[in-house]
């Protein structure tokens, strides 16, 4: 990164806060599902595999996304992606208030999916040109604080406003809400210098970009990105899949909460993933300038929240409502995986700075699309063999803990090796 490129402390802020404001409308959008799962169910007659492949297929249609979205950012931009790419996501939202049936809520969870796909990927991708390395490692942390307040709304004031205007009309001001940012990113964001050759880069630091020709082969075959894949495939996006759509169910089928309930339990959850965040954002910078390292946090932070799930499944129906507890204390415990993501980034040059980021954005997605599907399948499966709905939905999320502890050792005995 040359000295051209560091953005102005206040041109730095306006870009932040026009990219969270976007990245806030796609976690609203991502986990509104969990909010919506009880009328949904009853309007639609959906099973829990519905559901599941319902909250999936946003996951599916980011994922499709991600490989030619990160060619498109090193190419073009973020400013150019972003917006080109919400204008899918305005449609999404129109179709979904239109639905009349399951297929067109899955085609409008697709598009959304779609839509939102660059909300992330393309403040990274400038953070990575336009911050220092520290300021990269708070900006992350505080957009996916960012993505805390939009599931935040995605609980309590959605749960609200559903007497008031219906799911229907819900989408149509999401919608409205989307072009809003768009209009925010037109005017702060500034346009993309292009890089002229890959040679400049290549020349520049000869050693980082050894074996980095920008092709999606060469970035998974570098190492810590095929060591951190399992861990953000299973345990970040096996968290996200949680947050996003199963904490709500559980609430309700395993604890027996109210739809009321289930919503302030989510809302006390997305409270604490919010603070989280902002507190990684604060203490990251300080801990890299100290040496600590964000494996380091993974390693010893990250069993914690198994510990949490754990005491979830076993406890079952016992806590009751107030089982939002071990699930805020499961997702905060789990954000040290989070922060993985932008030490992908750096690994990598600047001008492989989307490519790198997307690919693993990809896996991350996938996994989570894996992860809500299989836990629904996993649960109408252990409940065909004569198992009641709460026991099922707690064999299917223990064999999910178990995936993801494997994922952790994977992780951390490479780091040793």
């Amino acid at each position: 990164m040359t000295a051209t490129d560091t953005l102005p402390r206040r041109a730095a802020v306006a870009v932040f806060l026009s990219f969270a404001l976007a990245y806030f409308i796609s976690a609203l959008l991502r986990a509104v599902t969990a909010t919506l799962s009880p009328v949904l169910t009853s309007e639609f007659n959906l099973h829990a595999r519905d559901l599941g492949l319902l909250a999936g297929g946003y996951f599916l249609g980011f994922a499709a996304m991600q490989l030619p979205l990160g060619a498109w950012l090193d190419r073009h931009g973020p400013k150019k992606v972003i917006l080109g790419m919400l204008t899918v996501a305005v449609a999404g939202c129109a179709v979904f208030a239109m639905a009349d049936g399951f297929t067109g809520l899955m085609a409008a969870r697709a598009l959304m999916g779609v839509g939102v796909a660059a909300c992330l990927m393309a403040p990274l991708t400038g953070y990575r040109r336009w911050f220092d390395a520290g300021t990269q490692l708070r900006a992350n942390a505080w957009m996916l604080m960012t993505g805390s307040l939009g599931m935040l709304a995605s609980t309590l004031p959605v749960q609200w406003l559903l007497p008031l205007v219906g799911w229907r009309v819900l989408f149509w001001g999401l919608a409205a809400l989307v072009l809003l940012a768009m209009g925010v990113i037109a005017v702060v964001v500034p346009r993309w210098r292009s890089i002229a050759t890959q040679k400049i880069a290549v020349s520049a630091d000869p050693a980082s970009a050894k074996g980095q020709n920008g092709s999606y082969a060469d970035i998974a075959r570098k190492a810590y990105f095929r060591r951190a894949t399992p861990l953000g495939a299973v345990c970040f996006g096996g968290m996200v899949a949680i947050q996003s759509l199963w904490a709500g169910p559980w609430l309700t089928r395993v604890a027996g909460a109210t739809p009321l309930q289930a919503a302030t339990g989510l809302f006390w959850m997305n409270l604490g993933m919010l603070v989280t965040f902002w507190g990684w954002g604060v203490l990251l910078p300080r801990m890299a300038a100290r040496g600590v390292s964000v494996d380091r946090l993974v390693a010893r932070i990250q069993p914690f929240s198994f510990v949490a799930l754990a005491v979830m499944v076993a406890a079952g129906p016992a806590l009751g409502e107030w089982t939002f507890v071990l699930l805020a204390l499961y997702c905060m415990l789990s954000t040290p995986s989070a922060q993985v993501q932008p030490v992908v980034a750096m690994s990598f040059a600047p001008h492989l700075a989307g490519r790198a980021l997307s690919a693993y954005n990809l896996v991350i997605f996938l996994g989570i699309f894996v992860v809500q599907w299989g836990i629904g399948l996993g649960a109408d499966a252990f409940e065909s063999l004569g198992g009641s709905a709460a026991d099922s939905l707690r064999a299917a999320m223990a064999v999910f803990g178990l995936v993801s502890v494997a994922c952790w050792v994977r992780f951390v005995r490479a780091g040793r090796g």
